[in-house]
């Protein structure tokens, strides 16, 4: 008989994908539902190029993310409280947190407009079903291991993607307007505002923290040699695929709005770009979209949850129940329901909140994956390290154009 670690090496490369999957669905949550649908019932296809890029840019950040985790063993929280102060730690937790509430906002309150949709169901009582339900598939991953929970939240990525790209199916977007969408410009403030929500919501930092985790989790920590390259280039494989996914759900998303909701009223909320989608293309593609946007809701916020809780684990170095970190998060999105905020709204602005958080997650990394001591021969390349400050430049160069526009607007 072969030892394990011999096994683990000869296992087939479709049997080592699943991690980026989970991660993915950062990429699809109700809070890229919303970002998205308001850009194209705005701005048409103007955006498209925002999508393309924030697509690109998220591939490259998830795979630096999972070889941090694979080649030091480390998540990301834990490489970062490693070498930091505790004042400096405690201060990152703080920012970390509030990111993780932004992210907790947009999925427990997209899970409970979806419900609405299909059910009828006030507003606080669905995100306190969309809460319960993420409790429910945390205790999967708790009880039976990471790869079931893969497997569960890889079946919700696949509802979303059918939810979303039937729309697209139906009444397919003019290829013209479409390629002029990729000529990267703006048209005033608020399109600055729906790019960084978008933005945001693509590049989301909970999944920059989290996927150096799961990587870790699901893989170890292989010595240098065969078995570590083979694990990164299967981690290339299951990057690139889960990201297509992604990206071919958030296009569809925004070429629905901009092919049949450009110009129709009300189409500034979820509710009422529901409706439009029922008027335009019917009930079936009006079910699937419904379906789809549950579907994000329900997996995003669990991810979301998980994320938190390795984020408060490695920066605090404290193990804290379930329960406690699901209410953390959970509570401020519950408040802005019962409080009767748009919601809507409230999702475009987490995004945006979000995207502020994206630099403190994405300098650690790309510095900590570009030092030679850390990651020995597997430290990044020079263009790669070139590549990821470019990254964390545009987006903190988006934060501050948005912040001038805001003001002098």
């Amino acid at each position: 008989m072969l030892p394990d670690i011999d096994r683990r090496t000869t296992r087939p490369t479709w049997s080592l994908l699943g991690p980026a999957f989970v991660a993915a669905i950062a990429y699809v949550d109700p809070g890229n539902v919303a970002a998205n649908v308001s850009a194209g019932a705005q701005f048409g296809f103007l955006l498209v190029w925002v999508i393309v890029l924030a697509n690109v840019m998220a591939g490259l950040v998830q795979y630096l993310s999972a070889k941090l985790g694979l080649v030091t063993g480390r998540s990301l929280p834990e490489s970062v409280a490693g070498r930091t102060r505790t004042t400096t730690r405690i201060a990152y937790w703080l920012q970390a947190e509030l990111v993780a509430i932004a992210t907790d906002l947009a999925e427990v309150v997209g899970g409970a407009i979806a419900l609405y949709l299909l059910f009828d169901l006030p507003l606080l009582i669905g995100g306190v079903i969309t809460g319960a339900v993420s409790l429910i598939l945390l205790a999967v991953q708790n009880r039976r291991g990471q790869r079931h929970f893969e497997r569960v939240i890889s079946g919700l990525l696949l509802i979303i993607a059918i939810g979303f790209l039937t729309s697209v199916l139906v009444e397919p977007p003019p290829v013209a307007d479409v390629a002029g969408g990729l000529i990267p410009r703006f048209d005033g403030a608020e399109s600055v505002l729906l790019a960084t929500a978008m933005l945001g919501a693509t590049v989301m930092p909970h999944a920059v923290y989290l996927h150096s985790g799961l990587a870790r989790d699901r893989h170890g920590h292989p010595e240098p040699g065969s078995r570590r390259r083979r694990l990164l280039m299967a981690t290339r494989i299951d990057v690139g695929l889960a990201m297509l996914i992604a990206g071919a759900v958030n296009m569809s998303m925004l070429l629905v709005a901009a092919t049949n909701l450009q110009g129709v009223a009300d189409t500034d909320t979820l509710e009422g770009a529901h409706a439009a989608v029922q008027d335009t293309l019917g009930p079936a593609v009006a079910l699937c979209f419904a379906i789809g946007l549950l579907a994000s809701g329900l997996a995003s916020t669990s991810v979301g949850a998980y994320a938190g809780a390795m984020i408060m684990g490695g920066l605090l170095r404290r193990t804290y129940p379930l329960l406690v970190r699901r209410l953390v998060t959970l509570l401020p999105a519950l408040v802005i329901l019962a409080i009767g905020v748009d919601p809507t709204r409230a999702l475009v602005l987490s995004q945006v909140v979000l995207s502020f958080g994206i630099p403190f997650a994405l300098i650690p990394l790309i510095r900590l994956t570009s030092d030679r001591q850390v990651m020995g021969a597997d430290v990044n390349h020079r263009v790669t390290t070139t590549l990821g400050w470019g990254v964390a430049g545009l987006i903190s160069l988006l934060n501050v154009v948005l912040i001038y526009l805001t003001v002098t607007g």
